[in-house]
């Protein structure tokens, strides 16, 4: 059984990410292992497909290890997120600046007993990365990182805006909760193996070395495609992530029509089409991708919404992003 101790400042210092580098791996492990994914059948047949294509399928080689469990290599890999809003190509240039040693001590360890004699019959071959690791950590990353981008170019962004939507509805509630509960009872209903107890959250999916955060924090990562709780190692200002299966999954892939059409009457089809898309918190930019409108015409429907009471806007950072109220999705279910 393993935990993580908390201090006040730990707690403190919680907050909430989703990593797009965290689900393109995740999602080549559900490919490599439907079994454990039933939810996600129906994309993963369209992505098993996809590695029917030669090029792709050679560039995604060195990553795979089917004899492995889920995170073989994805708990190694994958860094920690540092903020909510964090791009691909912000997680793979992270993930290039991951010093050597951390490679070595990270990735290299089961090729080298393997090289030394030690590996067990049972245990797994070591995979490309691992091996890569073990004899230059510090050129070992840059294929696995285009293998990445390449998985996630084919597989993940075509459908990244609806998981994403999934992703930030798990967070809006567990924030909501925060409000009725408080964060103990936040942290405890991530996952049913989570337990918190005294000062630490015990599960026997965390480190079982008794692990003190230090002041840090902790990031609260949603993952469409974990199936069980998983730790990602923070790297010098960024604190370490614990990555946990989102809520509402069986939603994921299945087919949704859009407004109907006594909404669209009444309010016109665009703006019917673009409340639709406000179920969760997006950005002008992410409208006009989702609805195919330019932005000059989003951000006019969105002020006519808006004055409506039927969509609100919340600033982070730089950006605005827009979700329908209580009155703008009692309007859509009724149609």
């Amino acid at each position: 059984m393993g935990e993580l101790r908390f201090g006040v400042n730990d707690l403190g210092n919680l907050r909430f990410a989703i990593s797009p580098l965290w689900e393109t791996v995740a999602g080549l492990r559900a490919v490599a292992d439907p079994g454990r994914h039933v939810v996600h059948l129906p994309w993963i047949r369209r992505a098993s497909a996809l590695r029917q294509d030669g090029v792709l399928a050679a560039r995604i080689a060195a990553l795979e290890a089917p004899a492995g469990p889920p995170d073989r290599v994805a708990g190694r890999l994958v860094p920690a997120p540092r903020c909510p809003l964090a791009e691909i190509e912000e997680e793979l240039s992270a993930l290039l600046g991951v010093p050597a040693e951390r490679v070595r001590d990270g990735l290299a360890a089961p090729a080298e007993r393997a090289r030394d004699g030690l590996a067990a019959a049972s245990r797994p071959a070591a995979t490309g990365v691992e091996r890569r690791a073990a004899e230059d950590p510090e050129h070992a990353l840059p294929q696995p990182a285009g293998a990445l981008h390449a998985w996630w170019q084919a597989a993940i962004r075509p459908h990244w805006p609806r998981i994403r939507a999934v992703l930030e509805a798990d967070i809006a509630h567990r924030t909501r909760r925060l409000a009725e509960d408080g964060i103990h009872e936040v942290l405890a209903g991530l996952h049913p193996t989570l337990h918190w107890t005294g000062d630490r959250l015990v599960s026997p999916d965390l480190p079982d070395d008794g692990s003190a955060l230090g002041g840090a924090g902790l990031t609260l990562t949603p993952s469409a495609f974990a199936d069980r709780c998983h730790l990602l190692t923070g790297h010098q200002d960024t604190p370490p992530a614990l990555v946990y299966p989102a809520r509402a999954l069986g939603l994921l892939w299945e087919r949704r029509e859009g407004a109907g059409d006594a909404l669209a009457r009444l309010l016109g089809r665009s703006r019917a089409r673009l409340l639709d898309c406000t179920g969760s918190p997006a950005t002008t930019t992410q409208l006009a991708a989702r609805t195919g409108l330019s932005l000059g015409a989003v951000s006019q429907h969105l002020a006519v919404l808006r004055d409506a009471g039927l969509v609100t806007g919340h600033r982070y950072r730089r950006e605005v992003h827009y979700t329908a109220t209580d009155l703008g999705k009692a309007l859509l279910a009724q149609t």
